[in-house]
């Protein structure tokens, strides 16, 4: 965790609650009389002479049972200091994006980055309007928006949440309050925070609480420590099926895409017998891929029986929507690689470019696909014929008029051709839904590509990673006469290899996984 250099501000808290004055009515004087009750009480003590030390870096628990004085303390610390941000009272902009409402002045990463933390990683909820949402998410999408004006301002006042996370699952609930630890840590923000929950400190890592409710409230100081999310403690590893993955399938924001060629597929769960806490997938590689032949230099280029020997393709990686962005997806993904059984995986992820899941899990990011050829072409035609592909009727459109079908058409083809030596993607067959989503996908930023060698020898060491990166648009490694001298070499190997006809099947683990 950061050491806490800057000055603290002492808070003395003094709270006495004094009940209003209620007019004598009949129904109050007979409850008066039947239970003995004076017909106002006395003032109560909630917390007298307690010193806070507020700062960078630092967050205030206020914990304790509902009616012991937590929004009181909370008010009166709010009166206390200057310009605090209230959780829930920023109002949100009317028919706008969550994505526009979260720290706007800021980078996009930074905001995505927020949402995150705030428990809202899906990209399908980004795009939404705040009525849009749920009870849970709605507060969720308020704290996000209260953190990023506090990012968005030089010197930020403290951030106020009553009732934190009191709406949520526990287990969203825990995993929130690990990731605030880290993003108040990061950016050096204040965080006073009101709960009757006790169970996200050992998450929350609070520098101080409060408790209330007891004999006498009590203030104890804490030194955080940077420890993993208290899910992983109990979390387990275990081989699943494609079945497994029609829950997961919604919580994807690519979930009608499809799996290939399925090889092994692996959950993670919160504990034996548990709720699934994410899925992996990993399936057969596409034949040819241009980067992965840069990569590994050219190692499988023209040849499928070393690649379905050697390597698979992380297909999907989903995490529960309550658990993203507290460090179980690279957890997930780290101990879960040397189980599939072959010495190479790669990945293409889009969100890698927003998200170091893969790198923090130890796989190598070798560099951005290559764009599909003539996008910037493509788009200023399709802005000339007045075509607007995000349109939700644009696979009508696609449908209507044979132009337009062609040009998708032919862009799924010259993209599929710069990623892979033969069209595996028969466009001819596609409903225009189909053809649309797809050209979306095409249009936007290309994936990531990455790869994890078991015996670290891929990427060579003289190679880094930039070096990889396309200048241009690829395509593919189909016939090239200037093939490395080392992929000739693998090929030759392959011929006096005892599994050199591609029949042999990685050995599957008997013993438990975990």
């Amino acid at each position: 965790m950061a050491i806490e250099t800057s000055p603290l501000q002492r808070i003395r808290i003094n709270v006495i609650h004094e009940p209003a004055v209620v007019p004598m009515t009949p129904r109050k004087r007979d409850i008066c009389l039947n239970f003995g009750i004076p017909p106002r009480e006395s003032p109560h003590v909630i917390a007298e002479n307690l010193d806070v030390h507020l700062g960078a870096g630092r967050i205030i628990l206020l914990s304790g049972p509902s009616g012991s004085g937590k929004s009181s303390v909370l008010r009166h610390l709010s009166d206390q200091l200057d310009k605090p941000l209230w959780v829930g009272r920023s109002p949100f902009p009317a028919n706008r994006p969550l994505i526009d409402a979260v720290a706007p002045r800021e980078k996009l990463s930074v905001a995505l980055e927020v949402l995150t933390a705030c428990g809202l990683g899906e990209p399908r909820l980004w795009v939404r309007r705040y009525c849009d949402l749920s009870d849970g998410e709605k507060f969720r999408a308020a704290l996000a928006r209260a953190i990023g004006a506090a990012l968005c301002n030089p010197s930020p006042g403290p951030i106020l949440c009553d009732e934190f996370t009191a709406i949520l699952h526990r287990r969203a609930a825990r995993a929130i309050a690990h990731n605030l630890r880290k993003l108040v840590t990061r950016h050096g923000l204040t965080l006073i925070v009101a709960t009757t929950h006790d169970d996200i400190t050992s998450d929350l890592q609070p520098d101080e609480t409060v408790r209330l409710g007891g004999m006498q409230p009590e203030l104890l100081s804490h030194i955080p420590k940077d420890r993993v999310v208290s899910l992983r403690r109990g979390a387990r590893i275990e081989r699943g099926g494609v079945r497994d993955y029609r829950t997961f399938s919604p919580m994807h924001y690519r979930n009608r895409d499809g799996l290939g060629f399925v090889d092994k597929v692996f959950l993670l769960r919160e504990g034996p017998a548990r709720d699934p806490l994410g899925i992996l997938v990993f399936a057969h590689a596409p034949r040819e891929l241009a980067l992965r032949n840069r990569a590994t230099e050219g190692r499988f280029s023209r040849n499928m029986r070393r690649l379905n020997r050697e390597l698979r393709i992380l297909r999907r990686l989903v995490m529960h929507p309550d658990v993203r962005g507290c460090g179980l997806g690279h957890w997930f993904v780290q101990n879960t690689l040397p189980l599939v059984g072959v010495r190479f995986i790669e990945c293409l992820a889009v969100m890698g470019a927003v998200n170091p899941v893969f790198e923090k899990a130890g796989m190598t990011r070798i560099g951005r696909c290559a764009l599909p050829p003539g996008r910037m072409k493509l788009l200023e035609r399709m802005r000339e014929m007045k075509l607007d592909p995000f349109a939700p009727d644009f696979h009508r459109t696609i449908g209507r008029y044979p132009r337009v079908r062609e040009l998708v058409k032919k862009t799924i083809r010259d993209w599929v051709a710069a990623m892979h030596s033969g069209n595996r993607y028969d466009v001819e067959c596609r409903t225009p839904i189909e053809l649309s989503r797809a050209f979306r996908q095409l249009i936007g930023d290309p994936p990531m590509y990455y790869l994890w060698d078991r015996d670290e020898e891929y990427p060579g060491r003289a190679m880094q990673p930039a070096d990889l990166e396309p200048t241009g648009p690829s395509h593919g490694d189909r016939a090239n006469p200037h093939e490395p001298q080392r992929a000739k070499r693998h090929r030759d190997s392959d011929r006096h290899h005892p599994a050199g006809d591609g029949s042999a099947k990685p050995r599957r683990r008997s013993r438990e996984l975990e």
